[in-house]
């Protein structure tokens, strides 16, 4: 009767330790989860930033530059494709977030091609509103790297604990899929051509 019972104990107590390793691995990988949800909704709130700061400065310029309306409306239009492209972290294909970045990548140029028009105008390089509007669209703009970064290496940290054994395991149980990361643009994939 003696080892029935001893038998009887192990046998609960390698269940517990096999259920409290599963319960452990599986908030764990639902604290990673929402850490990446987390990041990434701080990648899309630098996006918004920078597009909350897109008609104040197209209202600067165009009161200076009057003649240039096809720039100042193709940064509108890069502006509303960027903001009606929406992603869900947990469920994107690579080919959507791909489509995303360049959305925000078509926006980001339209962007420079509007600072590049101040050149020609030097009361607009000198308005005080302009200014402060290109200082918080390049603050913004390394926020929004720093995010999209913060964003990557979490997504690394969540993508390598449902890879690794034994939380493979665990992760394919309770359908854990892997998470997409932010890649280069084809454009800075190439290396720029310089002339003398």
């Amino acid at each position: 009767m003696k080892k029935q019972t001893l038998f009887l104990i192990v046998v609960i107590g390698l269940i517990a330790i096999i259920g409290l390793w599963l319960a452990k691995s599986y908030n764990t990988m639902v604290a990673l989860q929402e850490e990446v949800t987390t990041k990434w909704s701080n990648v899309e709130s630098q996006y918004q930033r920078r597009s909350d700061l897109i008609p104040n400065l197209v209202a600067t310029v165009k009161g200076y530059a009057t003649h240039e309306s096809e720039t100042l409306e193709g940064v509108i239009a890069a502006r509303a494709k960027a903001t009606s492209i929406t992603i869900d972290p947990s469920n994107c294909t690579p080919e959507q977030l791909a489509e995303y970045q360049k959305a925000q990548g078509e926006l980001g140029s339209a962007l420079g091609r509007l600072m590049a028009i101040s050149e020609n105008y030097p009361d607009l390089k000198a308005n005080t509103n302009f200014l402060e509007l290109q200082e918080q669209l390049e603050g913004t703009e390394n926020r929004i790297q720093v995010s999209r970064r913060e964003y990557n290496e979490t997504v690394q940290v969540y993508n390598t604990k449902i890879r690794q054994f034994p939380g493979n395991i665990v992760a394919s149980m309770f359908d854990f899929a892997q998470m997409n990361k932010f890649e280069a643009d084809e454009v800075a994939k190439q290396a720029p051509k310089v002339e003398f």
